[in-house]
């Protein structure tokens, strides 16, 4: 196992049009047996840091460190990984015991019983000893995935490397294996790095989730500390589904009222303080929002907005509304049967004390939601929940 420490990592890309620019000066740490998520949009600089740290891209500047070794110039053999990718990489001739031990017989001295050895171990831990004769083409998806992940988990490296590994699964096979991954590394204990644009993989399965966008790092944080403390307007947006609701507001200090053409709201008492300038950008989740039946007896009648029901769509377990505020629109989520449909017009409540305050021009936090962070629900280094 090993620490992996990134440090103002750089990676540019040469093209007709110029430079480009997909890393820039990233810097993080990684601690030994992290499992860490990288999750952004497409494009966003994640899987190319993550082959900058696997040694197929060259690093334009900065460094890269397992534990105390300078690893940036290393070739990918010279370093202790083990990579497991999207399309699995099985080569198609041969058996899956063919596939999961030809890395330890081209890249180690180890002996044949050895290595057989280490094969039945892991392929009985990925419950997958009735497959090792069988070659890729007699397997299911899922099948492959797990002989790619046993291909890794037979080298015993310092470090999993995971790129987008469950995205070609069906729904319903990627959150089993979404579980049995995360049993795996806290069983393993393996530093893992794991590049994502599935939030909800970031969500379920990271110790910590890294936030990239545009190449720049947006936060680092646990899931629950960047889903109720996001850094910014892109990070509010990003994570969580339906995504969190902005409204664009005008800033009156001397009413302490944040208002547009459609509502007016008072200003938190926790954000008095910090609110500055003439416009902010009002977030919300759609958890949050909830509908009114009787404006005049609510205990925050202040907090309410009237808006007009545009779209309801039912999921199961819940709810969700879409609504037209002042031209705007706002999402609310409920696990109650609700009874609307659109054309509606209703009263939301919007709590002052779940609101979210970003600065309109450069979309940084200035408050956020009051609700506390349940530490029963952050992910410890084991990859599991851990009590406070």
């Amino acid at each position: 196992m090993a620490r992996v420490v990134i440090d103002a990592l750089t990676k540019e890309y040469d093209s007709p049009g110029g430079s480009i620019l997909a890393v820039d000066e990233l810097n993080l740490e990684i601690e030994d047996g992290e499992f860490v998520v990288f999750v952004g949009p497409s494009g966003c600089g994640k899987s190319t840091t993550l082959r900058c740290i696997a040694g197929l891209e060259t690093v334009t500047d900065g460094a890269l460190r397992f534990d105390d070794e300078d690893v940036t110039d290393q070739k990918p053999k010279e370093r202790d990984i083990a990579m497991v990718f999207q399309n699995y990489a099985l080569y198609p001739h041969m058996t899956a015991r063919e596939n999961m031990s030809f890395g330890l017989k081209m890249s180690t001295d180890l002996p044949t019983d050895e290595i057989e050895e280490r094969v039945e171990e892991t392929a009985e831990m990925m419950g997958i000893e009735a497959l090792l004769a069988d070659k890729p083409k007699a397997l299911s998806g899922g099948q492959q995935q797990r002989v790619a992940l046993g291909r890794a988990i037979v080298r015993d490296p310092e470090v999993f490397l995971m790129d987008e590994p469950l995205s070609n699964l069906d729904a319903k096979l990627r959150a089993q294996m979404r579980t049995e991954l995360q049993q795996l590394q806290s069983e393993l204990d393996v530093t893992t790095v794991y590049v994502t644009h599935d939030q909800t993989e970031a969500m379920t399965m990271g110790d910590r989730i890294v936030v990239l966008n545009g190449g720049q790092l947006q936060q680092v944080g646990t899931p629950l500390e960047c889903y109720h403390r996001p850094a910014n307007r892109f990070v509010a947006g990003f994570l969580g589904s339906p995504p969190m609701n902005f409204l664009e507001v005008d800033v009156d200090l001397e009413k302490e009222v944040l208002s547009n053409s459609a509502f007016s709201l008072p200003i938190p008492e926790s954000a008095v303080d910090d609110v500055g300038g003439s416009k902010l950008t009002l977030g919300i989740r759609p958890e949050h929002v909830s509908l009114v039946g009787s404006p005049e007896t609510h205990a925050e009648p202040d907090h309410l907005i009237e808006a007009e029901v545009t779209v309801t769509e039912p999921m199961g377990d819940v709810t969700n509304v879409y609504l037209d505020v002042g031209g705007e629109s706002l999402t609310l989520t409920s696990n109650e049967r609700l009874g609307v449909s659109g054309g509606d017009r209703m009263h939301v409540h919007v709590p002052a004390a779940k609101m979210h305050l970003f600065d309109a021009e450069t979309g940084e936090a200035i408050k956020h939601s009051d609700e506390p962070i349940d530490p029963a629900r952050i992910p410890g280094p084991s990859g599991h929940a851990e009590m406070a």
